[in-house]
């Protein structure tokens, strides 16, 4: 999503900036140039994940998963990240659009994800919103 500086983040672009990887420099320069950037209520729990993962691959020590997890959640507090509320209707209409779209292999968190961005983007321009 991109209107006016305002840009939704998945978990994976997230990984970008509090962690060094490809591509992690050209993230940070564009996160620059952003007003807002957004993220769903999934991405916690994403992120924990995702960091879980890291540290079992030994990517990380605990100490460092602990620290990057808490300066998110601080992003977050602080207002450089927005979060996007969801409720369980995003999750209902995840359902749905893996079911109108077969022929695509669209995963659970990608839907999740789509349908979030979507939702903002309503909200944001008060416009209906349409999968």
């Amino acid at each position: 999503m991109s209107a006016e500086g305002r840009v939704y983040l998945d978990t994976s672009a997230l990984a970008k900036w509090y962690l060094n990887e490809d591509g992690s420099d050209a993230f940070v320069a564009y996160l620059g140039g952003l007003d807002v950037a957004v993220v769903s209520s999934l991405a916690r729990t994403e992120m924990r994940s995702m960091l879980a993962r890291r540290r079992r691959l030994r990517e990380l020590d605990q100490a460092l998963e602990s620290l990057i997890y808490a300066t998110f959640l601080d992003d977050i507090a602080a207002g450089f990240l927005s979060p996007c509320p969801t409720d369980d209707v995003p999750f209902d209409e995840a359902v749905g659009l893996i079911a109108r779209y077969p022929e695509h292999p669209l995963r659970t968190l990608d839907a999740l994800h789509l349908v979030v961005v979507v939702s903002s983007k309503s909200r944001s321009s008060g416009s209906e919103r349409k999968l």
